[in-house]
Order: C-alpha cells, then sequence, then structure tokens
C-alpha cells in the first residue's frame, strides 16, 4: 500500500539514483543537439533540432515531477531532500537555457555563427558529460567520491573556458560587427549558452556539498 507507514520509512536509494541518472541522459542528449543547432545552415533544420531539444526538455519535466512525488512520499532519502530538489530544479534550468538557445537560433536565423559558438555547445556538452557520470557516481558515493569531486572540478573549469570565450567573442563582436542586429542576435544566442555552462557548474557544487555531508 502506497501510503502504509512502513513503506513510506523504507529508503529509495533504488527510485532516486534511476531518476537522476536519467535527468542527466537528458542533459547530455540535449547538448548533444545544441552542437548541431549552432551548425545549422538553414531554417529548417534549425526548426527541427528546436523541436527535438524541446522534446528532451519535456522528458526532463517528466522525470521531475517523478522526483518531486517520490520526496513528498519518502521519508527517508539517501541525501538531504533539499539536495536532490535543488540537482532536479538546476537541471531544469540547464535544459531550458539550451532551449532558449535554440529557440533563439530558430527565430533569428543569424547570417553566420561564430567559431565561439560552436565552442561554448561543446562546453556544454562537456559540462553534461561531467554531471552524468558524477551523478552515477553517487550511487556508490563513499567508494566514487574522488571520481565525483573530480567531475565537480572539471565543471569549474569548464565554466571558467566558457566565460573566457565568451569574454572574447564580445569583445570582437563589438569591434567587428558592423550589423546592429546581428550583434544583438549573436550575443543573445552565446549569452545562453554561457550561462549553461553557469548552471552545470552549480549541479557541481551540490555534488560537492553531498560529498561533504556524507563522507
Amino acid at each position: 500500500m502506497k501510503n502504509n507507514l512502513f513503506d513510506r520509512l523504507k529508503p529509495k536509494e533504488s527510485k532516486f539514483f534511476p531518476l537522476l541518472r536519467d535527468m542527466a541522459e537528458v542533459i547530455v542528449t540535449a547538448s548533444d543537439l545544441i552542437i548541431d543547432c549552432v551548425q545549422v545552415t538553414n531554417h529548417d533544420d534549425a526548426v527541427t533540432i528546436y523541436k527535438k531539444i524541446k522534446e528532451q526538455e519535456h522528458k526532463g519535466d517528466r522525470i521531475q515531477n517523478e522526483i518531486f512525488e517520490e520526496l513528498n512520499d519518502t521519508f527517508i532519502t539517501p541525501f538531504d531532500r533539499e539536495d536532490i530538489n535543488s540537482i532536479s530544479s538546476i537541471r531544469d534550468n540547464l535544459t531550458e537555457l539550451i532551449k532558449r538557445c535554440s529557440k533563439s537560433i530558430r527565430l533569428y536565423s543569424p547570417k553566420t555563427m561564430p567559431e565561439s559558438a560552436k565552442l561554448l555547445a561543446s562546453l556544454v556538452r562537456e559540462s553534461g558529460q561531467n554531471i552524468l557520470e558524477g551523478v552515477e557516481g553517487l550511487a556508490s558515493l563513499k567508494k566514487k567520491s574522488d571520481e565525483i569531486r573530480n567531475c565537480c572540478n572539471k565543471l569549474k573549469e569548464i565554466e571558467s573556458k566558457a566565460d573566457d570565450i565568451y569574454e572574447h567573442f564580445i569583445i570582437d563582436l563589438f569591434e567587428n560587427e558592423k550589423d546592429a542586429v546581428e550583434v544583438i542576435k549573436l550575443k543573445d544566442i552565446l549569452h545562453e549558452l554561457e550561462r549553461a555552462t553557469d548552471a552545470a557548474e552549480m549541479v557541481g557544487k551540490i555534488m560537492r556539498t553531498i560529498i561533504i555531508k556524507y563522507t
């Protein structure tokens, strides 16, 4: 029975860890798609990729809702429920930023996409992979704390690289792009990618907090 006190008191590791992994896989899939999106050469392809990313966002929302339901129905969780909730919420923000970037590409159809966009998209993909590896390690936290910590360090390094790339892109954009409309388009698109690496680093900070609490 769902509301049986004994059932509610049982730990739910077997439920939470696969859900968190599924959420991380959504990020990886969406980040694979955004790499394709920044390299499109026609509007129809941009529309197709945007729709695929939106599907991943909806999939992530369903997983997040399931996590919320489990948190509400479980007394004993593998980690603080606030940490579990934070990871799932930031995942939502990260996927939303990826979707907003693809939406901007679909709407704006910029004349050319700078190399910086490809570099940032690749960093978003690298962030997603490190989140996935870190989350997978949470199921064996004491054994894999070093591996998880390494993923957290990489997420911080990636965010720092993304900041540098975005800063140099902005400098070059304002110095060399004469079309004011294109300036607005490109600045908006790349800003979403840079923000996605910020969100990914936040996931790393939460995982680092979990390591401190439970090892």
